[in-house]
């Protein structure tokens, strides 16, 4: 953005409109900051290495309507989602819309849907001193525990902002992956404490997008996470539309992946990863077992 303020405009309103352009850079390369420093440290390798394409549906927050309707969508699709929940926030009100309460976590669970962790208290991922981030991871553990013994969170979506560097570090100690944002999907070589999500509101009401995305997802075998809030019909601007939801996931199938929730999806791609380590050192083993000599 150039800074040159022209025109015949008095000195001082130059000055408030170049104090104003420099406030507005300052400020875009603060979120570039924000989104990108902490994708180049901590990292946790993940080879994206499948058969098929991977497709993941998860819902931040957890409203009520991402259950109630985008829940028995999938169903019907025989999928399943992620639901990341901040439990300081249940039964209560938001931006997205009601709260899931108690008896959404247990029929959740019993659809086959999976949990995960969102902080207790909602946490803003960049603003809260990381220290006080991960008491919140914590605590949101235990609370799940007192609610539903024997549940757990195994992964995390980082809520409102990209992390710390250090929340970073110190949350991949917690979960098998942690998921932020990027619009985008993760192939070739992922990061587990970092992986990549796509928001469905960003492209509301442009299907063509999110198909073209799922048509790349496909060619490179990737692992696509999309995220949303609520679904609902009149959705608020961190959701989307049933109709609009539902051709989501109907293109999604139609594509040939599979559509599993987060930590279903990990497993099943460090199965295949271990799979093909397995066959690639018997393979050596019996490159070498031919160059040995015969004895008599």
């Amino acid at each position: 953005m150039s800074l040159t303020v022209s025109g015949n405009i008095s000195p001082h309103s130059r000055r408030n409109v170049t104090n104003m352009l420099l406030s507005h850079s300052w400020k875009r390369a603060g979120n570039y900051y924000r989104r990108n420093s902490a994708k180049l440290v901590f990292r946790r390798p993940l080879d994206v290495r499948t058969p098929d394409p991977i497709i993941s549906f998860t819902f931040d927050d957890f409203p009520r309507a991402a259950l109630l309707t985008a829940g028995r969508i999938l169903q019907d699709y025989g999928a399943a989602g992620t639901y990341y929940v901040a439990l300081g926030l249940l039964g209560g009100d938001s931006p997205s819309g009601p709260i899931c309460v108690k008896d959404d976590l247990i029929n959740l669970l019993q659809q086959g849907h999976e949990l995960g962790c969102h902080t207790f208290a909602h946490c803003h991922s960049w603003n809260t001193p990381s220290d006080k981030f991960e008491a919140s991871v914590l605590k949101n553990k235990s609370v799940l525990e007192e609610l539903i013994p024997g549940a757990e969170f195994r992964s995390i979506s980082y809520p409102i902002s990209e992390p710390r560097p250090l929340t970073k570090r110190n949350i991949a100690q917690h979960f098998s992956c942690c998921r932020a944002g990027g619009q985008t999907f993760n192939a070739g070589t992922a990061d587990l404490n970092q992986l990549s999500s796509f928001f469905l509101e960003q492209s509301r009401g442009r299907i063509q997008t999110v198909k073209d995305l799922i048509d790349r997802n496909r060619e490179e075998l990737g692992w696509l996470i999309f995220a949303t809030h609520d679904v609902e019909s009149n959705p608020s601007p961190y959701g989307c539309t049933p109709e609009f939801f539902e051709q989501v996931v109907q293109y999604a199938a139609e594509s040939g992946a599979r559509i599993l929730p987060v930590a279903k999806a990990l497993d099943t791609i460090r199965g295949v990863s271990a799979d093909v380590i397995r066959q690639t050192h018997r393979q050596a083993e019996t490159s070498e077992n031919r160059r040995l000599p015969v004895s008599n």
